[in-house]
């Protein structure tokens, strides 16, 4: 298959599109008739919080990363029903598949996606204001129904943090996979290769992963400096596991 064919991006049908009804009006502006992509990967994922806190790294300590987090992982829209708290994510792939769902979602901002992109996803989300205690607004959160991933980088980051090798066919298979050979158990922000009380299971011998996600994981066991958290690979191989951190 040619590289151009295998360009794949993230997206994330988010909680307000869920609790708005809007995931078939989402997925029929996503299909292939509109977009020329082809579906590589689909899950329903209850997002814990280190799946959440890892997805959206990039704006840790800014006023609105405490409510960002909550909204990704259905917190604000249903508080009460816990159940009902997931997330649809889809890997698209195809030629220009990170340009062609940006554009049919269309701009971050849902006020901009409705003045420059009338019709776009994104132009029926919204912008929620964040008050603190004395009810003085401190800044906003932008609730805009979808995440699509931005570059190249995104996406294979986003991906490899959201899917393992195995949610996804091997031909369609975009990046490097591996067979481990060891056990890898992950237990309060910390790696060992042997069961401990507490620890949960990563990966075992004969699992395929992610080459990138198993050479990090040799780094951290050697105490070298890796490119990416213990936090980050865990996060993903725990998705919808009862022991994950939430």
């Amino acid at each position: 298959m040619q590289k151009e064919e295998l360009e794949q991006t993230l997206v994330l049908i988010k909680p307000d599109a869920l609790k708005n009804s809007l995931t078939g009006y989402v997925l029929s502006q996503l299909s292939e008739v509109h977009s020329g992509l082809r579906f590589a990967g689909a899950k329903i994922v209850q997002v814990s919080r280190m799946l959440a806190d890892q997805h959206y790294a990039e704006h840790r300590g800014k006023v609105f990363f405490p409510a960002l987090l909550d909204y990704i992982m259905g917190l604000e829209h249903y508080p009460n029903d816990p159940w009902k708290r997931r997330v649809i994510a889809f890997v698209f792939q195809g030629p220009g598949a990170i340009a062609k769902i940006r554009a049919i979602a269309g701009p971050t901002n849902p006020h901009e996606a409705r003045e420059k992109r009338p019709g776009c996803i994104r132009a029926l989300g919204t912008i929620v204001l964040l008050k603190d205690a004395a009810g003085n607004v401190i800044g906003d959160r932008i609730d805009n129904l979808i995440h699509a991933s931005a570059t190249d980088t995104e996406a294979e980051r986003e991906i490899k943090l959201w899917f393992k090798p195995s949610d996804i066919p091997p031909l369609m298979h975009a990046y490097p996979t591996e067979v481990n050979e060891d056990h890898y158990y992950f237990n309060d922000k910390s790696l060992s290769m042997t069961q401990e009380s507490g620890s949960v299971c990563l990966l075992a011998p004969g699992d395929y992963v992610w080459k990138s996600d198993l050479d990090a994981l040799r780094l951290i066991y050697k105490g070298q400096p890796s490119p990416c958290t213990i936090e980050m690979v865990a996060a993903k191989y725990l998705i919808n596991e009862k022991r994950e951190t939430v």
